[in-house]
């Protein structure tokens, strides 16, 4: 896995050991199959740079990331252009830290980056459920003759863990035969807070893996992102939502479409490091929390 990824500024906090850690960083510069603008590949170098204007203790849940050890390891290193070697590598890093029995929380990037990983989170969690927070359904069979792109990814991961498990959140934008295909196949819902509670209680005990395009949140809140969306929600209300997913169990995480070019505030990546801030203090176990 080492020889894959490449060591860079770290997340604020994170250790170096990887053995003491349940969380693992890793990032995924990767945006050749993005369809407006490009960019995402600076998503998780500047979302590890602006983490250290934030505190490490969350007033939400009265926690702090010093309690805690995470290994952020670094960028897999990707071939530009090659989206299925890309693909193959992404696999590879996350599948072996899914085995080693540890939760990967993985920096986007394009949306495409989520297929490797939950194919890895799959095979090793049977029942897998995926939810999604974005602004597109991301549901089409290809784009301009490609499967696999980020406008696809998610009809890919319907194809790896059934549609009926995938919860689609926030969608605000798709074609009319997405949206067909959504309402005869997945669980999909324009709003977040409403149909929380029932996915809560629906997935409790059963794996999920969670995906996050930072597009779901709306513009003015996010504009750093490829395909902004007007419509979506405010940075409390994404934030309050993946506050709600705690207690289930999640077995992987990722955050993507961060494109920094698009954000000279870089309010876009702040709210993208206080949501893996978040992530981390939501979905570590805290009594397996190894005290460093």
């Amino acid at each position: 896995m080492r020889e894959l990824v490449e060591k860079c500024g770290g997340f604020m906090g994170a250790c170096d050991s990887y053995d003491r850690s349940r969380v693992v960083l890793v990032g995924a510069p990767m945006d050749y199959t993005v369809s407006f603008r490009p960019g995402t590949r600076q998503g998780p170098d500047r979302i590890r740079s602006v983490s250290v204007g934030l505190e490490e203790y969350s007033c939400y849940f009265d926690r702090d990331l010093t309690d805690y050890a995470y290994v952020d390891l670094g960028n897999i290193i990707l071939p530009f252009g090659r989206v299925r070697e890309s693909l193959r590598r992404i696999g590879a890093v996350t599948g072996e830290i899914l085995r080693d029995g540890k939760l990967p929380l993985v920096l986007g990037g394009e949306h495409l980056i989520s297929l490797p990983v939950i194919e890895q989170a799959a095979a090793l969690y049977p029942g897998l459920a995926v939810i999604q927070f974005d602004a597109h359904a991301d549901l089409r069979e290809d784009y301009q003759g490609e499967s696999l792109s980020h406008a696809t990814v998610m009809r890919q991961v319907a194809a790896v863990v059934g549609a009926s498990n995938v919860y689609q959140l926030g969608i605000r934008s798709g074609t009319r035969a997405e949206f067909a295909y959504a309402r005869d196949n997945t669980n999909l819902f324009t709003d977040l807070a409403a149909p929380l509670a029932s996915i809560r209680h629906e997935l409790a005990g059963q794996p999920v893996y969670v995906t996050l395009d930072i597009d779901v949140v709306d513009p003015a809140y996010a504009p750093g992102t490829g395909t902004p969306e007007p419509g979506g929600c405010t940075s409390a209300e994404i934030i309050s939502a993946l506050h709600q997913l705690e207690g289930l169990q999640v077995v992987g995480f990722d955050l993507v479409e961060v494109s920094p070019v698009y954000d000279h505030s870089e309010r876009t990546a702040l709210l993208a490091a206080k949501l893996v801030r978040e992530a981390i203090l939501c979905f570590e176990v805290r009594k397996n929390a190894l005290i460093r």
